[in-house]
């Protein structure tokens, strides 16, 4: 039980969160994906929807000690705030690999940074504005199609930011 108990202290989780536009104040939150890890152990956790809840986020960040983001500090986190009223960083460790990226004259988009680091991506010429479209796609034609594509590029961005993590610490750029 004890030995359970420090590997959980130790979670490390990466976030990512889809939304229906830029505004903290006019726009939801659609999708957050989370990807949990100690090094051992993994687990992938979405919220879709309805799932996206201040009691939902808090379940699936039980025992994480640190979250890692890219641009988090400056739109996942202040949206899930100012969205179900969670301020993450006053709950964990936070860490957002994009000023890590331009520590390392690292500069543009996730998926610029990725292309330069070689990270390869699955799903290519889907951003920002293609996921907000996906979403509203599935809303308004429940096109079960768009939401499956909108969650596989949600899962490779959460998955990515572990990938970008080793890059930067562990591999020289």
């Amino acid at each position: 039980m004890e030995k359970n108990r420090q590997i959980r202290a130790m979670l490390e989780a990466y976030l990512d969160i889809e939304t229906t536009g830029l505004s903290l104040t006019c726009n939801d939150i659609t999708v957050i994906g989370i990807y949990l890890t100690d090094g051992s152990y993994y687990r992938f956790v979405q919220l879709v929807g309805e799932e996206v809840t201040r009691d939902n986020l808090l379940k699936a960040l039980k025992g994480v000690h640190t979250i890692f983001t890219y641009n988090g500090s400056r739109f996942d986190l202040p949206f899930i705030h100012a969205y179900l009223g969670i301020d993450l960083e006053a709950k964990v460790c936070h860490h957002d690999l994009m000023y890590d990226c331009w520590r390392n004259n690292l500069y543009g988009g996730f998926k610029v940074v990725e292309q330069q680091l070689g990270i390869p991506r699955q799903l290519k010429g889907i951003g920002g504005l293609e996921a907000i479209m996906l979403w509203w796609r599935y809303q308004n034609d429940d096109d079960q199609n768009t939401l499956a594509l909108l969650l596989q590029y949600n899962r490779e961005d959460v998955v990515n930011l572990k990938a970008l993590r080793e890059k930067l610490f562990t591999e020289p750029i």
